[in-house]
This record gives C-alpha cells, sequence and structure tokens, in this order.
C-alpha cells in the first residue's frame, strides 16, 4: 500500500463508457481515488452510493470521486445506470494500477486465503502527491470520513 507524502502513480483506464481516463487530467483538483473488490455487491454498493448521494459536496471542495475495480466496462456500466453513479468508475482489468497503488493483496475470508483488491481511498491533492490514504475502509462511512476529512483539511 502506498504512503502518503509520495507521488501518485499515473494511470491510463477506461471508464464505463469505454473512454480512457488519466489521473494527470485532473491536475488542480483533489482526486478521490477508492479501490474496491467487485460491482453490484452489497458492500461496493453501499460505498458507491455514499460517494454518489455526497458527490455535489466533494465537487464544492473542488475533488473528483474515481473509483477503481477489476470489473469490466461492461460490468461499470451496468453498476453505474442501476444505481445512478455520478462519479467515475475505472475498469482495470489487467490490475496494472490495483497494483500499482498496493492493494492487490491476500485476503482471508471464512478461513479461505486469496488474492483480492484490499478496498482502500486515497486523497491525491492538486500536484498529484498522495495526501491521505484510508486504510481497512468500513463502506458506509468511508464517504462521509473522506467528505469531513476534506472539509477539515482546506
Amino acid at each position: 500500500m502506498l504512503e502518503e507524502g509520495i507521488k501518485a502513480p499515473e494511470f491510463s483506464l477506461p471508464d464505463k463508457d469505454g473512454n480512457i481516463v488519466n489521473l494527470s487530467d485532473f491536475k488542480g483538483k483533489k482526486v478521490i481515488l477508492y479501490f474496491y473488490p467487485k460491482d453490484s455487491t452489497p458492500g461496493c454498493t453501499k460505498q458507491a452510493c455514499g460517494f454518489r448521494d455526497n458527490f455535489s459536496e466533494y465537487q464544492k471542495l473542488n475533488a473528483v470521486v474515481i473509483g477503481i475495480s477489476k470489473d469490466s466496462v461492461k460490468s461499470h456500466t451496468n453498476f453505474a445506470s442501476k444505481q445512478n453513479l455520478n462519479f467515475i468508475i475505472l475498469s482495470d482489468t489487467e490490475l496494472n494500477t490495483i497494483k500499482a497503488y498496493g492493494v492487490w493483496q491476500e485476503k482471508k475470508n471464512y478461513g479461505k486465503v486469496s488474492m483480492g483488491v484490499v478496498r482502500t481511498t486515497y486523497v491525491i491533492d492538486e500536484n498529484g502527491v498522495i495526501e491521505k490514504v484510508f486504510k481497512k475502509v468500513k463502506t458506509a462511512d468511508n464517504p462521509i470520513d473522506v467528505l469531513e476529512y476534506l472539509k477539515n483539511n482546506l
């Protein structure tokens, strides 16, 4: 997992419509970059809807929201449509960005060990430097925790 104070790795990934999005596209804005395991699962849906519901508040703080998972563009299209998501979600099927940010890790679930995305949120500053890392994120709390952090650190 990456630490605060280092340059955030650049990425170029397709969004739900197949358009390529780069981190550098958002220079001059705060970027809320959150990694999640899978579209349309209960926890991921709860987290995404929290970001959706607070979207206008992030905008007021000059911040954009970007979610990344290893799901396909088609899966993202369906997820965004079903949940009325109003922010960017990117597909990283090759795991390049997920691995670059250190969130592809060994996970244990009911005693079974497997590799997967560890739910993590990064706040990246206007110059592309990681400002804050939220580890071991709770899905319902994360969008509000990020909003409070931004409000308290203007």
